[in-house]
């Protein structure tokens, strides 16, 4: 299973939206779409599940894309670099 990361998402996204887009790559296993907390619209970013083939395939087929008249980026999720308090990396510095 591998998490997608989607952004430059109109701000009126919805997941029904989304998971249109991305099931024609495969089965959509999951989504989170991240929300204004006072507006309640779309930040303009959210998460996908898909299987790893199916998950790599809508990246490559939606990355760069039109969707809604923005270019969306779809990438595989990145894992936060940064250690606790204060940003600080592990074994690093700041």
């Amino acid at each position: 299973m591998l998490r997608i990361y989607a952004g430059n998402l109109p701000q009126d996204t919805t997941e029904k939206d989304l998971t249109e887009l991305f099931s024609t790559h495969g089965r959509v296993r999951s989504i989170k779409l991240m929300h204004d907390v006072f507006s309640g619209k779309c930040k303009g970013f959210g998460f996908i599940e898909m299987e790893g083939h199916e998950a790599r395939a809508a990246i490559a087929g939606l990355n760069g894309k039109e969707f809604r008249g923005n270019l969306i980026r779809v990438n595989e999720e990145r894992k936060e670099t940064r250690g606790g308090p204060g940003g600080r990396r592990p074994g690093g510095r700041r």
